[in-house]
């Protein structure tokens, strides 16, 4: 598509019921987005009037049909919200999990696909969904990750989630530990080391350096730990990483990958299943992490938290992640990115 002055970002609302609304209304009204985006609510306009009304939050930004929508996202100059009317906004309950709003949640993500297929959007942010609601209206994706990877027919691709602290990419994601073992393989490895390589020097600037985690504690010890996880699949992905000329280490164990020496020199880790990374991630940068999507057809990130029931619609949430998830959206979305 010809890229308009500043990208048009679609930003879903996320699980009406959660803090979606409330970090989408501060999103709208955030006079510095102006400088990097067009953003896009895709949402329901009533659920945000009820929310902003509420928390005395203005909301001054246009509203568009679904019929309006393809003729006006070609001339947009300014935050907007495209009103899907999934779910009426007198039905939700703020922090209640409600299969209506997990599926509302979820047709949310697709339009945004859709119009990002469609090229009628630069890139997509998301806002959290909550899985049990989401499984509940019968969609029964682990995540944003996968729903992404399906409607989008990627022929690979992995979770990143980077901060100015800490970026880790990930071999497995949503997936019981006993599975974990039986999805990891040669080419799966080295496909998220590549997708990473590639991702970090677009954000980076330069070429790359990482480190790849072992599965096993202390990498396996030499066969001691595990089912030689570490020689049957780390070490050989790291070899042919290394002959493309890829600066690589691994695998290290995980206990001592990320202290902060290594942090300094190293631009992302490759972790082989999800705690290996969230956990030091969440620990570091909490409030400053943000997911993308890698190996995509079109630039999709999102915040790096959940739908926080506990304080939803209380005016407490931090829309610090969305904003930050939309800026890099836009960043990576222009072409000489």
């Amino acid at each position: 598509m010809n890229h308009p002055q500043l990208p048009r970002i679609a930003v879903t609302m996320g699980d009406p019921a959660g803090i979606g609304p409330e970090i989408c209304l501060h999103l709208l009204n955030d006079p510095g987005l102006a400088q990097h985006c067009t953003p896009v609510v895709f949402g329901d306009a009533g659920v945000l009037r009820r929310v902003a009304a509420l928390l005395q939050i203005s909301f001054s930004a246009p509203v568009l049909t679904r019929e309006a929508w393809p003729e006006a996202s070609a001339v947009l100059t300014g935050p907007a919200v495209l009103d899907l009317q999934c779910v009426a906004a007198g039905a939700v309950v703020p922090g209640r999990v409600d299969a209506r709003c997990g599926d509302a949640a979820f047709r949310y993500v697709t339009a945004s696909i859709e119009a990002a297929l469609a090229g009628q959007v630069d890139a997509v942010a998301t806002a959290p969904l909550n899985k049990e609601a989401m499984h509940a209206a019968g969609h029964k994706f682990p995540g944003h990750t996968e729903i992404f990877a399906e409607r989008m027919k990627a022929p690979r691709s992995c979770m990143m989630l980077t901060s100015p602290e800490l970026t880790c990419s990930f071999a497995t994601v949503h997936v019981g530990y006993h599975e974990v073992p039986g999805l990891l393989s040669v080419q799966r490895i080295l496909d998220v080391i590549e997708l990473t390589a590639a991702a970090m020097r677009r954000i980076r600037g330069h070429a790359p350096r990482l480190i790849v985690c072992g599965l096993n504690p202390h990498a396996g010890e030499n066969g001691l730990f595990g089912q030689r996880e570490e020689e049957r699949f780390v070490v050989p992905a790291i070899a042919a990483a290394r002959a493309q000329g890829l600066h690589i280490e691994g695998p290290l164990p995980a206990d001592t990958a990320f202290l902060a020496p290594r942090r300094r020199t190293t631009d992302a880790f490759i972790c082989l299943y999800h705690d290996q990374g969230h956990i030091p991630l969440k620990a570091l940068a909490f409030d400053s992490a943000i997911n993308t999507t890698l190996g995509l057809p079109v630039i999709r990130t999102s915040v790096d938290h959940g739908t926080a029931f506990d304080i939803a619609w209380q005016g407490k949430a931090n829309p610090n992640s969305l904003v930050e998830a939309v800026k890099l959206a836009a960043r990576l979305s222009l072409p000489d990115a």
